[in-house]
């Protein structure tokens, strides 16, 4: 046998090893770097969207670190599906028919920041839905058909800086979840264009400054209502993001109409009745505190940012920047544990201050708004003479009235007789000079036949003053300018100085 017919065997053998190899090196790494068909594949982005499908597809490459199913038709997301992308950290399924999440849909998710189920068919936010995602910080659930959000569905996102539950159906939400401590990250929540109508003033006063510039509620079809107004306005002078940017789409309905909307915070004309700005500005505070003049006043900076590693600082009412090297007057020192100190209080350091605490450690910053007024010292002794001058005014009125009533002029008893002859003026001016009409034993006036004024008169035979109807005779034209001769019976001249007017 010749040699050459010996070595093309071995060559074949040689080649066909080769090829098997190359192939299975082939599919080993096949099976770590598939691409499912359709979608696009770079480096560790993956991208099926609009792909029609149904179900997530399997074999998804596990360098994968972002992954896009958006404008699909999932109805839902399989139990520990995420189990075979351990490096992903965005997920966006927009645009789907996503009705529920079940307990373990982002289990062994704990990389995963950034979800994005919006544009789905979700009717609630329940406690278990995002329970693992610990590290998650921006979530978007817009646009769905949410009408509840469970009071604890978001306490285990203790990372979370942005939540999106604007456009879907919600009529209240737990504001309580917002408080102190439960999201130390939280920036920015957005409730805007639901069915609120009303909120709790009170609980959303109450809530951190940083979350408060971050907390949209435009675009609800909120009840006017001048606290709900005055928060707002408040927000609005603070410049919070929240209503800065969305001015013209904060709205209220007015007489519980849905076509009577008012931009409040554009027509605030409507609203001139509610209260005076400065009792909006002073009810929204986090505290208050009242100083004299001339005195030094201490104001602290109530957080929960304690500890060594916490700075703080302080803003005046004027905008004036105050920090521990003191301000530019110099009348304001700030302490190591937050407190600030007004050394000698003057009435132009009234307002609102705003204190910042700030902790690099733990990455965080809160603030609060103090309202400080300052008013002029109370002198015990200016209160005393004041009442008791008041006092001694209330006493000569009293005795200049009793005076008065009692002390009456001499009667014409007590006087020398006159002359019977002439008419009895001291009758007359008694009953002019007196509160009290005279005595006299004259008997009634007849009517005469030409009665036509009728008048109050006192009553005669000394019955205290009461009033009595009486009718005057027609008086005729007298040609002296004075008053009309008074007549011998007293009756004449007590019509003359009546205090009712004659009527014709």
């Amino acid at each position: 046998m010749s040699t050459s017919g010996m070595v093309t065997p071995v060559l074949w053998l040689l080649v066909a090893e080769l090829l098997l190899s190359e192939s299975f090196t082939q599919r080993t790494g096949d099976s770590l770097h598939v691409c499912p068909g359709g979608c696009i594949c770079a480096s560790d982005l993956l991208s099926c969207v609009s792909q029609s499908l149904f179900l997530v597809p399997p074999g998804l490459p596990a360098t994968a670190t972002s992954l896009d199913l958006s404008h699909n038709s999932l109805h839902q997301l399989q139990d520990n599906w995420l189990a075979q992308l351990p490096r992903l950290h965005t997920l966006r399924v927009s645009h789907n028919h996503i009705r529920h999440i079940s307990v373990r849909t982002f289990h062994n998710a704990s990389q995963l920041t950034h979800l994005d189920l919006s544009s789905n068919r979700l009717r609630s936010v329940e406690k278990h839905f995002f329970q693992e995602l610990t590290n998650l910080q921006e979530l978007l659930l817009y646009n769905n058909q949410i009408v509840r959000v469970d009071s604890e569905a978001l306490l285990r996102l203790s990372n979370v800086q942005k939540v999106y539950l604007s456009w879907n159906q919600l009529t209240d939400f737990p504001f309580s979840a917002l408080q102190e401590g439960s999201l130390p990250q939280l920036k920015v929540m957005d409730i805007s264009s639901n069915n609120l109508s009303s909120i709790p003033v009170d609980k959303v006063i109450a809530l951190p400054q940083t979350i408060k510039n971050g907390l949209y509620l435009h675009n609800n079809p909120f009840m006017c209502d001048c606290t709900l107004y005055n928060m707002f306005l408040h927000w609005e002078k603070s410049g919070f993001n929240s209503v800065h940017d969305f001015r013209e789409e904060h709205t209220c309905m007015a007489l519980r109409q849905p076509k009577a909307l008012l931009r409040f915070l554009k027509h605030r004309k409507m609203f001139e009745n509610c209260t005076s700005a400065a009792l909006g500005l002073i009810g929204m505070v986090d505290a208050s505190f009242k100083g004299v003049v001339g005195e030094p006043l201490l104001i602290s900076c109530n957080t929960s940012l304690q500890g060594e590693q916490t700075t703080y600082l302080w803003i005046s009412p004027n905008m004036e920047l105050i920090t521990y090297t003191g301000s530019a007057n110099q009348m304001f020192k700030l302490y190591s544990n937050g407190s600030l100190e007004i050394r000698k209080a003057q009435k132009e350091n009234s307002g609102v201050y705003t204190c910042m605490a700030i902790n690099e450690q733990l990455m965080r910053n809160e603030s609060r708004e103090v309202n400080v007024t300052v008013h002029y010292p109370k002198h015990d002794g200016e209160g005393f003479n004041t009442g008791l001058t008041t006092l001694l005014g209330c006493v000569v009125s009293l005795v200049l009235v009793l005076m008065y009533l009692f002390l009456t002029p001499c009667r014409c008893w007590c006087r020398p007789p006159q002359n019977p002859t002439l008419p009895n003026e001291c009758s007359a001016q008694s009953s002019i000079l007196s509160a009290t009409p005279p005595c006299n034993d004259d008997a009634g006036r007849k009517a005469s036949s030409g009665k036509h004024v009728v008048f109050l008169e006192p009553v005669k035979d000394c019955q205290n003053g009461k009033i009595r109807l009486a009718i005057s005779e027609e008086f005729p034209e007298v040609k002296n300018p004075k008053i009309q001769q008074l007549k011998s019976d007293s009756d004449s001249t007590s019509s003359i100085f009546s205090d009712t007017s004659i009527m014709h």
